[in-house]
C-alpha cells in the first residue's frame, strides 16, 4: 500500500508539473505566428529536415502567410518567406535577428569557437579579427587576383587536357577555388595531381553533405545519439579529418613563424594571439584559429565551386547566351590579355549572367538558422528571445514580386533599360546583414576571374548523347549537387576553324 501510494503521489507530482511546463510554454508563445499543429512532444517531423523539409514551406507560405511557424520537437522555428519580410527581418531588424540556434553537433566540432557561434561578443570578435587579417593576406587588393589570374591558368591547362572529350567540370573548379583559398590560408597550393588535394575535396564535401544529412540533424534534434561511439565516429570524420590535416599546418606555422613577415592567415592569426595574450577574453586562441580556417577552407572551396561548375553548364546548355558573353569578352579584354576585376565595369551582361547563375542555383535555399536576441515584435507576432528563425532564401530569390522570369533563367533580371548592369537588393546569394558571408568579396571576385578566363579561352558544350535542359531543371537535377554532370570544352581557335 505504501509503495503504491509514493508511485501515485509520484506520478500526480510529475503530471502536475509536466502540465504546468505546458501551460507555461502556451503562455509564453501564444503570440507566435500560425503554422501547421505540432505532433505531441514530436512537433513537425517532416517540416524540419534540412532538405525535404524545405520543399515543403511554398505550400505552408501559401496556407499560413510569409511568416509561420514550425516545431522541432517541444521548440518553435520561425520560418520567414518573401523579399520583404526576410529583407525587414535580417537589415531592418539585424541585430534582433543576428543571433544563432544552439545546435550540439556544431558546438562540439568547433569547440564553442566558430564564426557562425550562438555566443554574441564571440562571432562579433571573430568575425572582426577575421576580416582584419583577411584583408592583411590581400583581400581585395591585385596581390589576392594575381592568385586567382595564377591558378586559372593552372585550371586552363587541365581543361585542354581533356582534349574536348567529356569531363566532370566539378573536380577541376574544386582543385582550383581549394587552391586559391589555400593559398590565403596555409601560403601553399597543391598540384592537380596530388593525392592530398583529392582527399582534401572529398572530405570537404563529405563535411557540407553531412551539414545537410538526415544523420546530423537527427543528432541536433537528439543530442544523445552523440553519445554512442559508433554514431559520433560517422558524424564527426570529416571534421576530424580536416582539424587533423589544418593543426598539422598549425603546428608548422608555429615552427616557422617570422613576426616581421608573416605569409599568410594562419601567421597573422598567430600574432595576433601573442597580440592579444594578456587580454581577459580567450576569444582569439588555436581552437579559434582551427575552427575558422576549417570553416573557411569548406565553404571557400565548395561554394565558389558548385556556382562555377552551374554556371559552365548552363552556358553548355545555352549556346546563345555563351557567345554574347564571348562577344563582350573579345570586345573589352581581347583574347590575349588577361582578364582583371577593373573589367567588370565594362562587362554588363556577363556580370548579369553570373548573377543569373547564382540566382536560380539557390546554393543556399535556407542558409545556416538565425535566432532572435531579444523579444521581438515583428509583423504583428511576438517571437520570443532565443526562438530559432529559417530565412528561407529560395522565397527570395525566386519572389515574383522582384523578378520578371523568376523560375528562367533571365540575366536581364540584372540589366537596366539601357543594358547596364544593375544590382538588386533580392539578390541574397551570399545571405544579408549581421551575418552576411565573411567571403562574399573573395567569391564575387573568383567567380568573375575564372568564367571570364574559362570562357575567353573555350567553348563548353552539352555531352554527346545528352539533351539539353532548362536551366530550371538543371539547377533540380541533383547530378548538379554532388558534381557529376559532366560538358565539353573546346579551344575557341579550334572551334573557329
Amino acid at each position: 500500500m505504501e509503495v503504491s501510494f509514493l508511485t501515485l503521489t509520484i506520478s500526480l507530482v510529475l503530471l502536475v508539473l509536466f502540465i504546468t511546463s505546458l501551460w507555461q510554454k502556451k503562455k509564453k508563445y501564444q503570440f507566435l505566428p500560425p503554422g501547421p499543429t505540432p505532433w505531441p512532444l514530436l512537433g513537425n517531423p517532416v517540416y524540419m529536415m534540412r532538405r525535404k523539409g524545405a520543399t515543403y514551406y511554398p505550400e505552408l507560405h501559401r496556407k499560413y502567410g510569409p511568416v509561420f511557424t514550425i516545431w522541432k520537437l517541444t521548440e518553435p522555428v520561425v520560418v520567414l518567406c518573401g523579399y520583404e519580410v526576410v529583407k525587414d527581418a535580417l537589415i531592418t531588424h539585424g541585430e534582433q535577428f543576428s543571433g544563432r540556434p544552439y545546435t550540439p553537433v556544431a558546438h562540439i566540432q568547433n569547440k564553442g569557437f566558430a564564426l557562425s557561434s550562438d555566443i554574441g561578443d564571440l562571432w562579433r570578435y571573430l568575425r572582426r579579427s577575421t576580416l582584419m587579417l583577411l584583408r592583411n593576406c590581400g583581400m581585395g587588393k591585385n596581390v589576392l587576383q594575381d592568385k586567382v589570374l595564377q591558378e586559372a591558368e593552372h585550371l586552363i591547362k587541365a581543361i585542354n587536357e581533356t582534349g574536348g572529350k567529356p569531363f566532370n567540370a566539378f573536380c577541376f573548379l574544386a582543385f582550383a577555388t581549394s587552391n586559391v583559398i589555400s593559398m590565403i590560408l596555409l601560403g601553399k597550393r597543391h598540384d592537380y595531381q596530388d593525392k592530398q588535394l583529392m582527399e582534401l575535396i572529398s572530405y570537404i564535401r563529405l563535411h557540407i553533405n553531412n551539414f545537410q544529412s538526415i544523420s546530423q540533424q537527427l543528432c541536433n534534434i537528439f543530442p544523445f545519439l552523440l553519445r554512442i561511439p559508433a554514431v559520433s565516429r560517422y558524424i564527426f570524420k570529416s571534421n576530424s579529418y580536416l582539424h587533423s590535416l589544418l593543426q598539422k599546418e598549425i603546428d608548422r606555422h608555429k615552427q616557422t613563424l617570422d613576426s616581421s613577415s608573416p605569409q599568410d592567415f594562419i601567421d597573422h592569426f598567430l600574432l595576433k594571439i601573442k597580440e592579444e595574450a594578456s587580454d581577459t577574453n580567450d576569444y582569439l586562441s588555436d581552437n579559434g584559429l582551427l575552427t575558422t580556417i576549417t570553416g573557411l577552407l569548406a565553404a571557400g572551396t565548395d561554394t565558389t565551386t558548385t556556382s562555377l561548375k552551374f554556371s559552365l553548364v548552363v552556358m553548355a546548355h545555352f549556346p546563345d547566351i555563351q557567345a554574347k558573353v564571348q562577344q563582350e569578352i573579345d570586345k573589352v579584354i581581347g583574347t590575349q590579355r588577361p582578364v582583371g576585376t577593373k573589367d567588370r565595369a565594362q562587362m554588363p551582361y556577363t556580370n548579369a549572367v553570373i548573377h543569373e547563375s547564382q540566382r536560380l542555383l539557390e546554393l543556399a535555399t535556407i542558409g545556416i538558422g538565425h535566432a532572435v536576441t531579444e523579444d521581438t515584435h515583428f509583423h504583428g507576432y511576438i517571437i520570443p528571445k532565443g526562438t530559432a528563425i529559417i530565412p528561407y532564401f529560395s522565397s527570395v530569390m525566386k519572389d515574383p514580386t522582384q523578378w520578371e522570369t523568376p523560375d528562367e533563367f533571365n540575366p536581364k533580371h540584372f540589366l537596366d533599360d539601357k543594358g547596364q548592369f544593375c544590382t538588386k537588393p533580392a539578390f541574397m546569394a551570399f545571405s544579408a546583414g549581421k551575418r552576411v558571408c565573411l567571403g562574399e568579396n573573395l567569391a564575387r571576385m573568383e567567380l568573375f576571374l575564372f568564367f571570364c578566363s574559362l570562357l575567353q579561352r573555350f567553348t563548353f558544350s552539352v555531352a554527346p548523347g545528352n539533351k539539353t535542359q532548362s536551366a530550371k531543371s538543371l539547377r533540380d537535377n541533383k547530378l548538379m549537387h554532388i558534381g557529376v554532370l559532366q560538358i565539353c570544352a573546346v579551344p575557341r581557335n579550334a572551334s573557329s576553324n
